[in-house]
């Protein structure tokens, strides 16, 4: 081979990498070793149980970002625990961008509610952006003998314990949204946690439990179905895909107001490259046409790009742990 032959093969070869690299989404490349990010599978920890609120919105998200991120997006389901044993699996993971969480409004009680955790619920994560605010909607068995929100309410206290109120754990939005129902209109039902809202719905549907305090990425199709009864949301404003349900305002119980926020997170010390990239993604996914329909139909909307970023993640995650200190202070809502 002449000089000038290899000195035209190195030519081809750098203006061939040159090309390869500029058609690579931005932030592919770049990370602490140079290497490209990601050369393999990711895995999605969700920390509640398959088909479950949590999990749908997560399973979307993780099937969309695959599609933008070009490696599969594999979601695992590590339960229990009301949801700290999935955050402890991401928190204690190697800090490499391929063990991410996915976790809902949990992340801003848990600091305060657990005071006792083999890992750090506020500094052992990176927040890569939040993704939605769901609604929360509460509902009943079929036969239950409450017509709408002021009979539900008079049932329950004439019930007393006699009265079964569903919910997927201590620390799950369901519990969250349960217990200050409860609270507020002064009884004491009886608790049955289940490993989810999943499996609670069933019971619901089953005819076994009174009640549920569940988002509406769960309830919305039994609702449209008939199959359960729906009573009220406890939102600022009526849900948009379902207009006929009064928030809990309208039906009598000002100042009862319980939305579910979620949000992508990463293990704390993943470097700011690869953060960047799985933001990018998450971005990417929440303008996917087939997300925002999905989610449509599901009762929620992705949130704002502006919103979808670490720092607005961080902030809206700081002054949640600040909103839901006192409550639990004030109810004894903890956990060992």
């Amino acid at each position: 081979m002449t000089e000038i032959t290899r000195r035209s093969l190195a030519a081809a070869t750098f203006a061939s990498l040159g090309a390869t690299l500029a058609s690579r989404p931005a932030g592919a490349q770049g990370t602490s070793g140079g290497a490209a990010f990601p050369t393999r599978p990711i895995t999605m920890v969700i920390p509640f149980a398959p088909g479950g609120p949590t999990d749908i919105v997560g399973r979307l998200m993780a099937e969309s970002m695959a599609r933008e991120i070009g490696q599969p997006v594999v979601v695992e389901n590590t339960t229990g625990a009301g949801g700290t044993l999935g955050a402890q699996r991401v928190a204690t993971a190697r800090p490499d961008g391929y063990t991410i969480l996915l976790h809902h409004i949990g992340m801003g009680v848990i600091p305060t509610m657990y005071r006792r955790l083999a890992y750090d619920p506020v500094n052992g994560f990176e927040p890569l952006g939040l993704v939605t605010e769901v609604p929360m909607t509460i509902v009943g068995r079929k036969d239950i003998p409450a017509g709408n929100f002021a009979e539900l309410i008079a049932y329950m206290k004439k019930q007393g314990d006699g009265f079964n109120l569903a919910d997927a754990g201590i620390g799950s939005s369901s519990a969250l949204c349960g217990a200050l129902f409860a609270n507020a209109i002064g009884v004491k039902p009886t608790v049955i946690p289940f490993r989810g809202t999943g499996p609670a719905m069933q019971e619901i549907l089953g005819g076994r439990v009174d009640i549920l305090c569940d988002q509406t990425t769960q309830t919305t199709e039994y609702i449209r179905g008939g199959q359960v009864k729906v009573f009220a949301t406890p939102s600022r404003s009526r849900i948009a895909t379902l207009p006929d349900i009064p928030t809990t305002a309208e039906a009598g119980l000002p100042g009862f107001e319980v939305t579910v926020w979620h949000g992508l997170y990463a293990p704390k010390g993943t470097p700011a490259p690869i953060c960047a990239r799985l933001t990018q993604s998450l971005q990417a996914a929440l303008r996917d046409p087939r997300i925002v329909q999905r989610f449509s139909e599901i009762g929620t909307a992705p949130v704002s790009q502006e919103d979808a970023t670490r720092e607005a993640h961080q902030r809206f995650w700081t002054a949640d742990i600040a909103k839901w200190k006192p409550i639990i202070e004030t109810t004894g809502s903890y956990a060992d």
